[in-house]
């Protein structure tokens, strides 16, 4: 079997060389393309090659005739003239008025609902340099109520280095003022900051009264025995004074403790 001539030559034709001529195959009415069989029966085709041949007649539209083409090709269309110069423009005798933008308020109030409530104003804070005026006197009052007891049990002028340097000595009453109304100020702040654990709290609050309970009834002896001309304390008060710097550093160190032990 021998493949039909197409193009002058006998050999198998390559898909784009046998389109042409399947598009001038008659066809019967009513039929706008070949069928795959016929493909293969007019150039000798496989069935693969035959249906892929149909897709692009399928698929591929015919080219136009020639005279068809030309006919249909439009006229170029003509160049459009050049626009004439325009005139240079005359400055406008009259300047234009500036404009000037609007200025708004620096603040514009916001509108509220009517049920909605207002935020509360900004509280200023309370100033604090009166508390220093009135801190001064009791200072003085409280330090030496503290050294005149101190003297009286048994606390005076001690040689804390001694071998090191012989020469230097300290009054050990002032250990009583600085350690009972410090601790008890410090406690004092940290119950009412609001800022510590529950626990904190609570223990900062007795502490706190307790130790300007204290404060005050050494005050309170110390103005009595003075009075009373006593030069020695009883020993229950030398005992109770003896107990109090090892009881502020312990309540000073379990209140450091508890302010930074979360619950």
């Amino acid at each position: 079997m021998t493949a039909p001539t197409i193009n002058g030559t006998r050999y198998p034709q390559p898909i784009e060389d046998l389109l042409p001529a399947a598009r001038d195959l008659d066809l019967p009415d009513g039929e706008v393309f070949p069928s795959r069989n016929r493909l293969m029966r007019e150039f000798r085709i496989g069935a693969p090659k035959a249906g892929e041949l149909l897709a692009l007649l399928k698929t591929t539209p015919a080219a136009p005739p020639a005279d068809t083409a030309e006919a249909a090709t439009p006229d170029p269309a003509p160049a459009p003239d050049a626009p004439e110069p325009a005139p240079p423009a005359v400055p406008d005798p009259i300047p234009a008025p500036e404009i000037t933008p609007p200025t708004w308020p620096a603040e514009v109030a916001s509108v509220s609902r009517p049920d909605t409530p207002a935020p509360p104003a900004p509280v200023r804070s309370a100033v604090v340099w009166p508390v220093v005026l009135l801190a001064l006197p009791a200072f003085v009052a409280i330090w030496s109520g503290w050294v005149g007891l101190g003297g009286l049990t048994g606390f005076g002028i001690v040689h804390p280095l001694p071998g090191i340097w012989d020469s230097f000595s300290i009054n050990s009453a002032i250990t009583l003022p600085i350690g009972v109304e410090t601790y008890g100020a410090y406690a004092l702040y940290v119950w009412l900051s609001g800022r510590v654990p529950e626990r904190a709290r609570r223990f900062a609050k007795w502490s706190a009264l307790g130790s300007l309970a204290i404060g005050a009834l050494g005050q309170v002896a110390y103005h009595l025995l003075e009075a009373a001309g006593v030069t020695s304390a009883p020993w229950w008060i030398t005992t109770a004074v003896a107990c109090l710097p090892v009881a502020v550093l312990g309540m000073g160190a379990a209140l450091a403790h508890l302010v930074r032990t979360h619950d």
